[in-house]
């Protein structure tokens, strides 16, 4: 049985890499920076696993709970007030990233009823 390509796989693979490239461009802290660049890295990561196994119910979880993470991170990590530019990237791309992996946790179980996490 052919596994069903999900083209929205590639979102969180940019949205990483952005989120990884941003401090280059984006006022930022020590703290702010490494948050972003190992949060973009694993997502990125994650998006490629998606990519190479597609319906992998437990891999579009994880996407959408690094989604959360991004969200929260400025608050947990103490950066939303010194690092505003940062902070917005990260809600923006954890919103991305959110959206993304609930959309592909849905697609799949709309596509295979009954799927359980691998």
């Amino acid at each position: 049985m052919k596994k069903a390509l999900h083209p929205q796989d590639v979102i969180p693979l940019i949205a990483g890499g952005y989120a990884f490239l941003s401090p280059i461009w984006t006022t930022t802290t020590t703290r702010a920076t490494w948050t972003m660049i190992v949060l973009g890295i694993i997502t990125a990561l994650l998006s490629l696993a998606e990519l190479v196994r597609p319906d992998l119910l437990a891999i579009e979880g994880l996407t959408a709970l690094l989604g959360v993470l991004f969200i929260i991170s400025p608050w947990v990590i103490g950066f939303a007030s010194s690092t505003m530019p940062m902070a917005v990237t990260a809600w923006i791309v954890g919103a991305v990233t959110l959206v993304v992996g609930l959309a592909d946790v849905q697609l799949t179980r709309t596509h295979r009823p009954g799927i359980a996490a691998r």
